[in-house]
């Protein structure tokens, strides 16, 4: 049976982002036919580079891509639906499901406790039932997203130098020569502390190599460094601090970025999940939220998944994360993180593990899916 999935792109990559790698998941590893509605090709074309803007249909990958905008006919509904993040399905292709059609909006991800409580609740719509499934970091949830493999590929890509190699030439940018210098990578929202980030590695005294792809910071990049503009193949020095600004990346060339370095800034919802499977050192931005909803989310996070850790690392770990949040990063909050990069390493590689041993959300979900078929939901 083919699943249709609506994604509405809002303004970071994170939907599409979700929604391009679990229709790829879906198609590749469990033989699912999808059709993947979005309502902004010219932006998730950044994502999916062989999409063609003009056409309202075309197969990429074996994923059938539809434009969806105001204008858009449906001619009928798919047995499974699901709608990404609350995006609200059309009124025209809801008129086309039946009472049997199974409606799953698939939720943001959350480390709250009370999102094990809400997974697979439904609500009535009319004749329609509609599901909620909650990405989530235990088995009460709907697990994490992860194709097979990945933690097996990304410590392959970490151990060897000759695909490291590969990887910065395609890039046209040259390997890096010092296995001394800290390898950095930086993706983040434009209002966290950029500046004092970078400063706090200039003035580190020990060599840094940062990787900063294509984004809504270059210009924060480009104010630090006393420039006009950045832009992709541009490498900047200061001090002890090595950057080079990358193009914008693929997702399979982003998981490489992330294998090699080793700490990696990532945000919102797409990247943070990557970097756990990178299995190295992460500080995690969440999407600013009004009354400090977004703390909230990120001590939730902090205190479920380093649960465990040596507790001296968890004050190293909450200072790197709470100033990366509120904008007022302190150089000694970085130089303590640098100062335990072993211990740190130890334990996001061993969380890597454990974390792949759970259910990924893709088969979790075809599971839950299964069951409303056969009416054991």
């Amino acid at each position: 049976m083919g699943y249709d999935i609506f994604c509405k792109v809002v303004d970071n990559f994170g939907d599409i982002g979700v929604c391009w790698r679990l229709a790829r998941q879906l198609e590749n590893e469990h033989g699912i036919s999808v059709r993947l509605w979005i309502d902004d090709l010219n932006i998730a074309r950044q994502l999916i580079p062989a999409l063609d803007t003009a056409q309202d249909t075309q197969l990429i990958e074996n994923i059938t891509i539809a434009a969806w905008h105001d204008s858009s006919k449906f001619e009928h509904a798919a047995d499974i639906v699901i709608e990404a993040f609350g995006c609200e399905l059309p009124a025209d292709y809801q008129a086309l499901m039946q009472p049997e059609s199974i409606w799953i909006n698939l939720e943001y991800l959350s480390a709250e406790l009370w999102v094990e409580g809400f997974h697979a609740r439904n609500s009535k719509h009319g004749m329609l039932t509609r599901h909620f499934f909650f990405p989530g970091f235990t088995e009460a949830t709907g697990g994490l997203l992860r194709e097979h493999g990945i933690v097996e590929k990304n410590q392959k890509m970490a151990s060897s130098k000759q695909l490291q190699s590969s990887f910065f030439r395609q890039l046209n940018l040259p390997a890096i020569a010092d296995d001394a210098s800290l390898k950095v990578s930086l993706f983040s929202y434009p209002h966290a502390p950029i500046s004092e980030l970078l400063s706090a590695m200039a003035d580190a005294g020990t060599a840094i190599t940062c990787h900063v792809p294509a984004t809504s910071i270059l210009p924060k990049i480009a104010h630090f460094f006393g420039k006009d503009s950045v832009s992709a193949g541009d490498f900047l020095n200061r001090g002890s601090l090595n950057l080079h600004v990358l193009p914008f990346l693929s997702q399979p060339d982003y998981d490489s970025l992330l294998a090699i370095c080793d700490i990696n800034f990532v945000r919102g919802e797409d990247s943070w999940i990557r970097a756990i499977w990178a299995g190295k050192p992460f500080i995690w931005q969440p999407y600013w939220q009004t009354e400090d909803t977004h703390i909230t989310k990120l001590k939730a996070f902090l205190a479920l998944y380093y649960t465990g850790c040596d507790q001296t690392l968890k004050p190293v770990i909450d200072a790197m994360h709470y100033g990366w949040a509120s904008s007022e990063i302190a150089p000694s909050a970085w130089q303590h993180y640098t100062g335990n990069i072993s211990r740190l390493k130890t334990f996001t590689s061993g969380q890597a593990k454990t974390m792949a041993a759970q259910t990924d959300l893709a088969t979790n979900l075809v599971i839950f899916i299964e069951k409303l078929q056969h009416n054991k939901i």
